[in-house]
């Protein structure tokens, strides 16, 4: 069971007010899941600042109330939390991001899913939805859990039933997206089903999230990403800036992802920088081998 949560702080944090005997509504989960899609970012900077984390839900809240987001295990799992605690009846998945073709579909645990049910509308008369906010690029709203094709912004998705996990669903990306989709399960999941992933992607020297930084954040329009020293703006088109001097990569997590960066210190801060420019170096050396 899910500790308590501070539900109005939680609220105030995505700035929307607090729904004082407001019934759930499809209405009303589209603007939680648009607020904390554009408020909330998925981040790897605690792994790169050397401060563990848990899956534990009522912990990545109050981190979010700090200012910071996480990734899938974390923004998910503290929106389920929110959500339960505003009479949703919310379902966590166990899911799996396929990076790209030459990895096997299928839900491999590194990926946490959440569903919606009991929210019938024009678009979902059954009343279930796909509700993700961990997966960086991908949604910005709530998506009908039926097989179709959708497009939110300038990306087209695609959810269908999946082949990998029979009784599952299968997302596909936008083709421009960081990834080539996810597959989830059908069944509930605990969180404790995540423990050991998590363990593996915040320390293992395997794990992308150890080998790169990284930032996103969502909105209407597209996505704006920062991938080690790499700022780019995904949309319509796309934008690429090289932010090669300290100052301004930290300038730009604080106001183009809004991250306080006020309780890391200046030996933090040049330990950070270090490490970003080597991992920068090391993959420049690796582009100039591929080419």
């Amino acid at each position: 069971m899910t500790a308590s949560i501070d539900v109005a702080g939680y609220l105030r944090r995505l700035r929307l007010p607090e729904p004082v005997g407001a019934a759930p509504s499809a209405e009303s989960l589209f603007a939680l899941h648009r607020a904390h899609a554009e408020l909330v970012p998925y981040e790897t900077l605690e792994i790169w600042l050397g401060r563990p984390t848990t899956v534990e839900p009522s912990d990545s809240v109050r981190r979010i109330l700090r200012g910071r987001g996480g990734y899938c295990f974390h923004l998910n799992g503290a929106f389920s939390a929110l959500l339960t605690a505003l009479g949703y009846r919310v379902t966590r998945h166990v899911g799996g991001v396929q990076g790209n073709a030459e990895r096997p579909a299928g839900a491999t645990g590194n990926h946490l899913v959440l569903t919606v049910e009991g929210l019938p509308s024009v678009a979902a008369p059954e009343g279930r939805w796909l509700v993700d906010l961990g997966m960086g690029d991908g949604l910005h709203e709530p998506l009908p859990l039926t097989p179709g094709a959708f497009r939110q912004g300038p990306f087209a998705y695609a959810l269908s039933e999946s082949i990998a996990e029979p009784g599952g669903w299968r997302f596909d990306h936008d083709p421009r997206g960081s990834f080539l989709g996810m597959d989830f399960r059908g069944g509930p999941a605990e969180m404790t089903a995540f423990t050991e992933m998590h363990e593996f992607l915040s320390t293992s020297p395997e794990s992308g999230f150890v080998r790169a930084l990284a930032i996103l954040r969502r909105d209407a329009t597209g996505c704006d990403i920062l991938r080690g020293l790499n700022l780019s703006r995904l949309g319509e088109s796309e934008t690429r800036t090289l932010l090669d001097r300290p100052a301004d990569w930290f300038t730009a997590v604080t106001d183009v992802f809004g991250i306080p960066l006020d309780d890391v210190t200046a030996a933090e801060r040049d330990a950070l920088w270090r490490r970003l420019t080597e991992a920068h170096e090391q993959w420049l050396a690796r582009e100039a081998d591929q080419s």
